[in-house]
């Protein structure tokens, strides 16, 4: 409950208790037992402000043990307020005002989140009050009002409590998209710098090949060949590639090997320090053997981040027999 409302509620809750305490002293016929009024006036006041301002400012649930003396306080109020009167004043204006009060009492035990406490006290107030002053008497002078103000306030704090529940998943919502979008954005940045820097590798061989229109010697065609290669790459797996990487990539393309990178969202929720143990990794792999065909693959999987495989020409055997290397590096360390 923001500060605002907790302020207004307080205020109203001390207004209301300090009305119905004041028509307990207006009293018009004196009292036969005046000390039991006065008691019963005192000790209203000031277990009343114990259940409306005790920790109010810090926790909005009442602690317990003042739940437990409003319980008792409002038992035992109704039977001074009686046995301090005369029979024929009971049902004088100024003799049921613990109808109200009491009612009150409840009310603010269920906004400070004790339910059980709050209904257990109307329970109490409709049975006092009924013996008191008969059901049909205790009904008239206030029993109703004070019930359905119990309730009305049992369903405003549920409605509340749904509400604030609502807004804080929203807010966490909103802060995860928010994030998210982030990342996105970081990571589009990301791609288009690699794809200007590889189109910055690949330019000035494309301007020769335009130039000569086509007609390219040898290591001209290798150098376009990896340009190409580096482009392809660039654009297919941008989170699998960093220097080591790249340059794993180009040296085996410069022993006649091909090479194929395909990016799957296989990193996409590793975190920054294993991404890069990850491509550290895959460069060593790559510069441990010397495959004519490798394969490198970041799929979604939930243990394995990258797989590798190196393979040589069949030259009549099996696929399976083909298999040089075959290596997964794990989404996280053991």
């Amino acid at each position: 409950m923001n500060r605002t409302v907790r302020s207004v509620a307080t205020s109203l809750a001390v207004g209301f208790a300090m009305y119905f305490a004041a028509r307990g002293i207006w009293w018009i016929d004196q009292p036969t037992g005046p000390l039991l009024m006065v008691a019963a006036i005192g000790l209203y006041l000031v277990v009343v402000n114990i259940a409306i301002l005790w920790d109010s400012a810090i926790v909005v649930r009442m602690p317990m043990w003042a739940a437990v003396v409003a319980l008792a306080a409002a038992a035992v109020i109704p039977a001074l307020v009686t046995f301090s009167l005369d029979p024929l004043t009971l049902r004088a204006p100024f003799a049921t005002w613990y109808i109200g009060a009491i009612g009150v009492l409840g009310v603010v035990c269920i906004v400070r989140r004790r339910f059980v406490i709050g209904w257990a006290i109307v329970v109490i107030l409709i049975a006092e009050s009924s013996v008191f002053l008969g059901v049909t008497d205790a009904l008239a002078l206030g029993l109703v009002g004070s019930a359905m103000w119990a309730a009305v306030a049992h369903l405003l704090v549920m409605f509340w409590d749904r509400a604030v529940r609502d807004t804080e998943r929203l807010a966490g919502i909103q802060q995860a998209v928010s994030a998210w979008h982030a990342t996105q954005q970081v990571r589009q940045r990301e791609r288009r710098i690699r794809t200007q820097f590889a189109l910055a590798v690949a330019g000035p061989v494309l301007s020769r090949a335009v130039a000569t229109h086509g007609a390219l010697d040898a290591e001209e065609r290798l150098e376009a060949r990896l340009a190409e290669g580096r482009l392809r790459d660039e654009l297919r797996g941008a989170d699998l590639l960093n220097d080591a990487v790249r340059d794993a990539i180009a040296d085996a393309r410069r022993r006649g090997a091909v090479v194929t990178v395909f990016d799957e969202g296989g990193l996409s929720d590793v975190e920054d320090a294993r991404r890069e143990e990850i491509r550290d990794e895959l460069a060593a792999v790559l510069r441990s053997a010397e495959a004519e065909r490798w394969i490198i693959r970041a799929a979604s999987d939930p243990l394995t981040a990258v797989t590798v495989v190196g393979r040589a020409r069949s030259g009549g055997t099996s696929d399976d027999d083909a298999v040089d290397v075959w290596h997964e590096i794990p989404r996280r360390t053991a």
